[in-house]
């Protein structure tokens, strides 16, 4: 199948809510989470006369195999498709954001597919990118049932951290049950001990937070980014990029939840 150069985006995702409610007898554990997409998004350019993958870097720091492990060239397999692919991240690596799954998702979508299987079988939040929008998402993501959407807005802080997930869920194996769930509010995310256990400096950048809006900051997903909700210039953030603690700088991004109506594609012009 051949046709022009497509344009796709692939918002972040942001988990809203989070509870961990056992671990399934096939090892995985069973969620109840609340996600939405931002504004936030990677864009691919999907040429099906091409191939190969090209991932280009846009204020986001880490790295990002382009080998046959990369989440595109996976979803290219899964959908037995080939393409030449731009990926340009904008998408902070590493922060719990989703940007590998929705890259994955924005394939799957390019090429007509809405199988939330064929989605699972590539990542536990593809599913939810595949949808986009607003959902509560159970299982181990495979089910995602679409919400009304609201129009709300976040300040996201990602520090110069990364957070293992397979790790986050080890260390939430181990703890003892009182510390295993949150206090029971709005905003409640049942792995934010167990980052905390896995990464001890995720607190300092929660705490500046805190201190700089004056809001208790929550955790997105497994981590590394905080968030709190409101726009910059409620939260007293006008102006302001970059949050400095003891050498090291997170960056601080504005966002706005959007619904799941958007084109798969357009032709580039």
């Amino acid at each position: 199948m051949t046709g022009p150069v497509a344009r796709v985006l692939a918002p972040a995702k942001l988990t809203l809510s989070l509870r961990v409610l056992g671990v399934r007898p096939d090892g995985f554990h069973e969620l109840d989470s609340e996600m939405v997409s931002l504004d936030l998004a990677d864009e691919l350019s999907i040429d099906p006369e091409g191939d190969g993958l090209e991932i280009v870097f846009e204020e986001v720091a880490g790295v990002v195999s382009d080998g046959p492990a990369n989440l595109v060239r996976r979803a290219l397999d899964a959908v037995g498709r080939r393409a030449g692919v731009r990926l340009v991240k904008r998408i902070p690596i590493g922060g719990g954001l989703g940007g590998g799954s929705s890259d994955a998702a924005a394939v799957l979508r390019w090429a007509g597919c809405d199988d939330l299987e064929v989605a699972a079988g590539l990542g536990a939040d593809v599913p939810f990118c595949v949808r986009g929008g607003r959902a509560r998402v159970g299982g181990v993501g495979e089910r995602v049932i679409p919400l009304e959407h609201l129009q709300r807005s976040f300040v996201l802080l990602v520090p110069p951290l990364a957070v293992e997930t397979a790790a986050v869920y080890r260390a939430w194996d181990e703890l003892p049950d009182a510390r295993r769930r949150s206090p029971g509010e709005e905003g409640e995310n049942d792995l934010t001990a167990a980052a905390l256990e896995v990464v001890p400096d995720l607190a300092r950048w929660r705490d500046r937070l805190g201190e700089l809006t004056g809001r208790s900051p929550r955790l997105a997903g497994s981590g590394a980014t905080w968030f709190v909700e409101g726009t910059e210039a409620e939260l007293g953030l006008a102006g302001v990029s970059r949050v400095e603690l003891d050498g090291g700088a997170g960056r601080l991004i504005p966002v706005r939840t959007i619904g799941p109506e958007r084109p798969a594609g357009q032709a580039a012009g």
